[in-house]
């Protein structure tokens, strides 16, 4: 059962999708039907989207998150986002070092780390990506690159400057593909997690980190998912768009943590 110290996160991850009336939508039927939710219920949502979904969250309970951003504060940096142009726009929370920005834009973990820096400055709530593609997992190679992308992307902190940090566990094989890890995978991988932040940080900063599952996770699964004494939540990606499918992954079963 998940620790009380640690309340679930729910964040649903837009991607590049929905026009600005389409996102005021979808934003206001989550802020509608999660209200009874047990987790804190974010979502994250294009950049273009950000205000306008702001205005929508103002004064309820569901957050708001920006999908990536740029280190540097300011500057000549072309289609970048600055983590005080996140916040300027109402957003609280921002997704780092997530897999298609890995895979298809070259995110580096020192780029994790030196957006991480500037997303805790702006007094951001980073979630913070780390897993495996399918040739790593089935090389046996998933520890390996959990332990080098958590400490890299952490590199250099001190365990208070981090204590606001969440990480996602996201095996980059269950991404999109409508495969979802077994929850005795997810546990693995989860509570592998857990240790290696025990070695970076101590056992207090990893009995308080939150760790939530990304890959798939839907209607069907998220119960089952939850039910693992290290899941902290989940970060939803196509299941977000859909607002039935995003509040019944909100509501997950609190009966399965017991």
């Amino acid at each position: 059962m998940t620790s009380p110290v640690r309340r679930p996160l729910i964040a649903g991850n837009w991607k590049m999708h929905l026009t600005l009336a389409q996102s005021v939508e979808l934003a206001k039927a989550v802020r509608e039907s999660t209200k009874d939710s047990p987790a804190e219920v974010a979502v994250c949502v294009p950049f273009t989207a950000l205000t306008v979904v702001a205005e929508v969250l103002k004064g309820s309970h569901v957050r708001l998150g920006g999908q990536d951003l740029y280190w540097e504060p300011q500057g000549a940096f072309t289609g970048e986002v600055s983590a005080a142009q996140l916040a300027d726009a109402g957003a609280t929370h921002v997704i780092i070092g997530h897999s298609e920005r890995r895979r298809l834009f070259g995110d580096t973990d020192e780029w994790v780390n030196k957006k991480l820096k500037a997303a805790l400055a702006a007094k951001l709530v980073p979630i913070v990506c780390v897993g495996e593609t399918l040739d790593e997992r089935q090389s046996n190679k998933t520890f390996r690159v959990l332990e080098t992308q958590l400490a890299g992307g952490l590199k250099g902190f001190a365990p208070a400057d981090v204590s606001a940090v969440v990480v996602a566990y996201e095996p980059v094989w269950a991404i999109g593909t409508g495969v979802t890890a077994t929850p005795a995978q997810a546990q693995e991988a989860h509570s592998f997690l857990r240790q290696q932040a025990g070695k970076l940080y101590g056992e207090g900063f990893a009995a308080g980190l939150r760790i939530l599952y990304g890959g798939s996770v839907t209607p069907e699964t998220v119960d089952n998912l939850m039910a693992q004494p290290d899941l902290d939540g989940a970060l939803v990606g196509g299941a977000s768009l859909k607002a039935a499918a995003f509040m019944r992954i909100a509501r997950f079963q609190v009966a399965a943590k017991a």
